[in-house]
């Protein structure tokens, strides 16, 4: 039986700590789907197809050192549905805080209701990566400061060059 997890989020950027979460969840699983959800009360920074390209570039040397296929959908319903509808066992889910993992919990819950058959497994941050959100990672782009600590060099770019055709 092939372990599939999902691992769902807007990644608008992918951050390290998203990548922080991959690559340990790349480490007990055979296939994991990364989920980039779209919602269209959202205005996101970048398009599924630019987050899908951060996405596999950020995780391609993962995939290659854990053996570990890596792959990524669009869904714009409940996680737990996108994660049947990839054949997951697991929902994969990160957690910074003690608000996180209040959030993550109920979210679990709701989903085991509807499908106790999913399984949710949590990953705590890494301490180097722990403060690290998304949201502020745009925030700082947009006010010109330096995110390279806070994403890789491909993102970094891409932010960079997002950012001065919107000016």
């Amino acid at each position: 039986m092939k372990r599939i997890g999902f691992y769902s989020g807007s990644f608008d950027p992918v951050t390290v700590g998203h990548t922080d979460v991959i690559r340990r969840a790349a480490n007990l699983l055979d296939h994991l789907v990364i989920g980039i959800g779209v919602h269209p009360g959202k205005t996101p920074l970048f398009s599924p197809e630019e987050k899908s390209e951060m996405i596999a570039a950020d995780t391609a040397s993962i995939a290659k050192k854990t053996g570990c296929k890596i792959t990524t959908t669009t869904f714009s319903g409940l996680t737990v549905d996108a994660a049947i509808d990839a054949g997951a066992m697991v929902i994969v889910r990160g957690l910074r805080d003690g608000t996180d993992l209040d959030y993550e919990m109920q979210m679990s819950g709701m989903n085991g209701a509807m499908a106790g058959e999913v399984e949710t497994v949590f990953f705590p941050a890494s301490p180097e990566v722990r403060h690290i959100a998304a949201s502020l990672v745009r925030q700082i782009a947009q006010m010109g400061g330096d995110v390279t600590p806070f994403v890789s060099k491909d993102v970094a770019k891409r932010l960079k060059l997002k950012l001065a055709k919107k000016k």
